[in-house]
């Protein structure tokens, strides 16, 4: 459990590039919310190189962290417990601090995957497409082995890559097929699809979206929409954003290190949606 909110009340997101992280604006929205005004939480520039010597210098006032990359991983060796969900991809994005000064690992975004789906309404698929194989492909499969009665089609651009994601769906107990990037529009006819690649990457298959799709897991938030979620969209499927992602596991997140239930996930999202938003007019959109 997390130390008492009169004794810690610091938190942050670490990674590198983090400038334009989202997190301060979630979980400071959070804490007004539950009426944490004695709480702080900020961002950090931390690569992998200065990390160790960054969370050995915390004290006792810190609640906990938020990693992004490249932390995710590099972060495992300076904990002393990681929980089942973390250790099954390998990667902690969030780290509580307890009062007795233990450092417990988590993964908040594949139970962020499940609730974001479930709040539209999916709640199982007996198939799935997945497009992309880098780490929040990994985490994209332990969502769908938790939802997911059935196969999934994983396109990849690379051998290399198609045998890493076989190895997480072994790993994870998924029934999983590879298929090249090449043959991707295939992936848009499946009942849930879920885009993990970067910024652009997908922009092509907007054109191949079928006349009656289904559900799109988009894990993009910025620039939002992307244009394969923009037809999705257009042609009556359903849509689910990174924003959606974001807003889920930073509930997850507050929630932990405050030990405060349940998180204003409503405020929460707008305070994202707002942010977002002035970014565009400013024509800040990295």
């Amino acid at each position: 459990m997390p130390a008492p909110a009169t004794e810690v009340r610091r938190a942050a997101v670490l990674g590198s590039p983090i400038a334009h992280s989202l997190s301060p604006v979630l979980h400071r929205e959070a804490y007004r919310e539950l009426g944490l005004g004695d709480w702080t939480y900020d961002r950090f520039e931390v690569d992998e190189q200065a990390l160790p010597a960054f969370v050995e210098g915390l004290g006792p006032e810190w609640a906990g962290l938020s990693l992004t990359m490249p932390l995710k991983r590099a972060v495992m060796p300076l904990l002393d417990e990681i929980s089942e969900t973390a250790a099954s991809v390998e990667a902690v994005n969030t780290v509580v601090l307890t009062a007795d000064g233990r450092r417990v690992g988590d993964n908040t975004d594949i139970p962020g995957m499940v609730a974001a789906l479930r709040e539209r309404g999916i709640e199982q698929v007996d198939s799935a497409a997945v497009l992309g194989a880098g780490a929040t492909a990994s985490s994209a499969l332990a969502a769908l082995a938790r939802i997911c009665t059935g196969e999934v089609v994983a396109y990849v651009r690379s051998p290399e890559r198609a045998a890493e994601m076989r190895e997480w769906g072994e790993r994870l107990g998924i029934e999983l097929r590879t298929e090249d990037w090449a043959d991707a529009e295939r992936a848009l006819h499946a009942p849930l699809v879920i885009a993990t690649t970067p910024a652009g990457a997908t922009d092509t298959l907007a054109a191949a979206v079928p006349g009656r799709p289904t559900t799109l897991f988009d894990v993009l938030y910025e620039p939002w929409p992307t244009d394969l979620a923009a037809r999705w969209s257009a042609y009556g499927g359903a849509v689910v954003g990174g924003l959606d992602l974001l807003v889920h596991q930073a509930v997850l997140q507050v929630e932990q290190m405050t030990g405060r239930t349940p998180a204003p996930l409503v405020a929460m999202r707008k305070a994202g949606e707002h942010a977002l938003a002035a970014r565009g007019e400013n024509g800040d959109r990295h």
